[in-house]
């Protein structure tokens, strides 16, 4: 049996589905235990627990709307509850939300920024003493949208811009203790409701020409997990696309 002071716990928001799911299979195949927040999506929250389970890892699932400032003490309640550590923090967790710059109103923005950018560091904030016991990390799921003004997504851009930033701020505030880094992943899964044929031509802007994957920023998320000298970095996952 697992000796529970050492088997290593990840926490993933929005780990049920896309690129979170990805990221949630990668780390219990690389023998993580995992707890997974959602909001609307318990079905796909649970099949990943099942999915999970193959593994042979525990999964638990917690709802949670993390747009609300409180959620952020009941999902890190229910870690502490289930494992009483967390190695690795993964928010994952955002509101894609298409519109016109002067479309977007006051509760259009406010929501946005509430899940994109204030949840990671609540969530932070209340995981701080779990994750300096077990010498833990943070990865900040970014976007490129953070580094370039993606005219259709204005607040997501600007909200994500402010995670990359709080990345910065995280990494220099918690360490030595705690490590946080970003992905900004690139072209890896279509957003919904895209036409294929504007999701491949997105795709060939990139120097590699072609699309990446929600494994790709598993990969990633492994990758800074165990970079135990990298901190405060964000690293593109995009086919070379932030390249210009």
């Amino acid at each position: 049996m697992t000796d529970p002071n050492t088997q290593r716990v990840a926490l993933v928001t929005g780990g049920g589905i896309r690129v979170g799911r990805a990221i949630t299979l990668a780390l219990a195949e690389a023998d993580y235990d995992v707890v997974i927040s959602y909001h609307s999506s318990e079905v796909a929250a649970q099949e990943t627990r099942e999915a999970v389970e193959v593994w042979g890892r525990r999964c638990e699932t917690v709802c949670a709307d993390l747009s609300l400032p409180a959620s952020a003490d009941v999902v890190i309640d229910a870690v502490r509850t289930a494992f009483g550590r967390l190695d690795l923090l993964v928010n994952s967790a955002a509101n894609f939300d298409e519109r016109a710059l002067l479309d977007v109103d006051a509760e259009a923005w406010d929501t946005v920024m509430a899940l994109n950018a204030r949840a990671p560091h609540l969530l932070v904030r209340a995981a701080s003493d779990l994750l300096r016991a077990a010498r833990g990390s943070v990865v900040n799921i970014v976007d490129l949208a953070a580094f370039q003004p993606w005219t259709d997504y204005p607040a997501h851009s600007v909200s994500k811009a402010a995670l990359a930033h709080l990345t910065r701020i995280q990494a220099r505030s918690l360490a030595p203790e705690i490590r946080v880094n970003g992905i900004a992943p690139g072209a890896v899964l279509a957003p919904e409701g895209w036409p294929p044929e504007r999701w491949q031509a997105l795709a060939q802007t990139t120097p590699l020409q072609r699309a990446g994957s929600p494994e790709d920023v598993a990969q990633a998320v492994l990758f800074l997990a165990g970079a135990g000298f990298v901190t405060g970095q964000i690293l593109a996952v995009d086919g070379g696309r932030l390249l210009g």
